[in-house]
């Protein structure tokens, strides 16, 4: 095999191109180079009109790097191909028959496999704790929903993705559907069981989407859970900017088979997507399929490594970090190691308390925390210098817990509490009539918001849906134990926006 070249026989598939080849990113180096003289856009001109301000703290090359596509990075009519041949290197790569590059994130992408999938009226099959730009794919789209019912733990206020049981129950409802769609990893790094959902899909001839935003990492390493493509999903989309390496915005979405036309997926994609698509997010999708085609499973072994090791010391220290318990037939079907939960219940702490504590006062981030939990994201960019910072952290927050202040209660719902009932399309809640009531006066009335605890974004009101007190109870105790709810218009919730009488 040529050097740089990519196997996957396991799964199927010989990734015979060349992977030492990175389109965009030598189109890039040519155009600088060639010595071009731009008068077109971007405006600051390779970062010649740029405030030194901006570039002391940004830099000088961010700018030289950031060439528009079109007579920019290739010519007039895009006849090199540079584009259309990185795309078909990350298509290899990860055994998927078509991939696109989105910049806007996978939030766009995923609206753009909606899209391709249903129209305006039409029924999809969707898990009821999706993430919000599923919700807004759904009121731009027009779409119906069909809720599907999550793996609830209720012991631990959490959901798991569903399993063909509970897409068999929404179905039996209401079988006039296009097609699926399941959220796999969680935010939490909590999969479903992908080819059984989607052998259930095919018998029934419905595509499946997967959210698959956690997951860009999946396909390159086998001790990780299975990733979309290799269980037979039709579509899957990832971000790469949150489990692999390539800068904010960065995502694709990934195709096989017939059951979705290619050309209607991309001519979706261009109805939503930027027609100024940052040289920047190209560049660093185009690096990081090169990176993971040559060097990705010794990379995620080195970080599988790591992790294990911060698991064990964490426990050595006496920290709850959870991962079998998510595991069972009613919860999770895997989990992705990557990703380290802290239960913090033991310590008397909230998960918000806890994020704020360890930005201030050891300036370490975590990408979630709610009313009990912090969940640290592990990637191949880790070293065992990331790692030891964590963990002191971790243990400075262990003996300081003690002092914290007992953190305000939030009433939280049952599952059967959780699920609201659907009274209109949520594209009709949303851009209908609608008039701002009292908080004391919302329950009862139909949503014409969503009101979304973020991370992890998946929304506890949809427009739609009939606000009941349990749930009023739930997001504004929660607003006040330190959730972060940024989709009411009233931000201190106060008042609730709701479809006129």
């Amino acid at each position: 095999m040529p050097p740089g070249c990519f196997a996957r026989t396991a799964s199927g598939y010989s990734g015979a191109m060349d992977h030492s080849k990175a389109p965009v990113l030598e189109a890039l180096r040519d155009y600088h180079s060639a010595g071009y003289v731009p008068f077109n856009a971007p405006g600051h001109k390779q970062g010649r009109g740029i405030d030194p301000r901006v570039l002391e703290v940004v830099g000088a090359d961010v700018f030289k790097s950031d060439v528009i596509a079109l007579n920019g990075l290739d010519d007039r009519l895009m006849r090199q191909g540079v584009l259309a041949d990185a795309q078909a290197l990350m298509a290899d790569a990860v055994g998927a028959e078509h991939t696109f590059f989105s910049t806007c994130g996978s939030s766009l992408s995923v609206k753009s496999a909606m899209l391709a999938v249903a129209g305006p009226h039409e029924k999809l099959l969707v898990p009821r704790h999706v993430h919000k730009s599923v919700i807004s794919g759904l009121i731009v789209s027009g779409v119906r929903p069909v809720w599907v019912r999550p793996h609830w733990d209720a012991e631990r206020h959490l959901s798991h993705p569903p399993g063909v049981r509970e897409f068999a129950e929404a179905y039996e409802s209401d079988p006039e559907v296009k097609g699926a769609l399941v959220v796999t990893p969680t935010d939490y790094g909590t999969c479903g069981d992908l080819r059984a959902i989607a052998e259930w899909c095919h018998e029934r001839g419905l595509p499946l989407i997967v959210d698959e935003a956690w997951g860009a990492h999946l396909p390159f390493h086998d001790g990780l859970p299975p990733w979309g493509m290799d269980a037979g999903a039709d579509l899957c989309v990832t971000s790469v900017h949150k489990m692999g390496a390539a800068v904010e915005q960065s995502s694709v979405f990934h195709l096989q088979g017939d059951r979705v036309d290619p050309k209607v997926l991309k001519a979706r994609e261009d109805l939503l997507g930027t027609t100024s698509a940052s040289s920047l997010v190209y560049a660093a999708l185009d690096g990081w399929r090169r990176q993971m085609a040559e060097q990705g499973k010794e990379l995620i072994d080195g970080a599988l490594t790591i992790v294990e090791a911060v698991r064990g010391r964490l426990t050595e220290l006496g920290l709850t970090v959870m991962h079998d318990e998510f595991l069972g037939p009613d919860l999770a079907d895997s989990v992705d190691p990557l990703k380290v939960v802290l239960d913090l219940d033991p310590l008397g702490i909230s998960g918000y308390q806890a994020a704020d504590w360890l930005r201030e006062h050891r300036r370490v981030t975590v990408g979630l925390s709610d009313h009990r939990r912090i969940v640290a994201q592990f990637t191949h960019s880790d070293d065992e210098k990331t790692a030891g910072t964590l963990i002191d952290a971790l243990d400075a927050l262990q003996k300081v817990a003690p002092s914290f202040e007992k953190p305000p209660k939030v009433d939280l719902p049952s599952p059967k509490e959780m699920e609201l009932e659907t009274a209109m399309l949520p594209r009709d809640a949303f851009f209908g009539e609608t008039e701002q009531v009292p908080v004391a006066e919302a329950a009862g009335r139909i949503a014409a918001e969503m009101i979304t605890p973020y991370p992890p974004g998946a929304p506890g009101v949809l427009p739609g849906e009939v606000i009941t007190r349990p749930m009023l109870d739930y997001v504004r105790s929660g607003l006040g134990a330190g959730m972060q709810l940024p989709d009411p218009a009233d931000s201190e919730l106060k008042s609730i926006r709701v479809v006129a009488r």
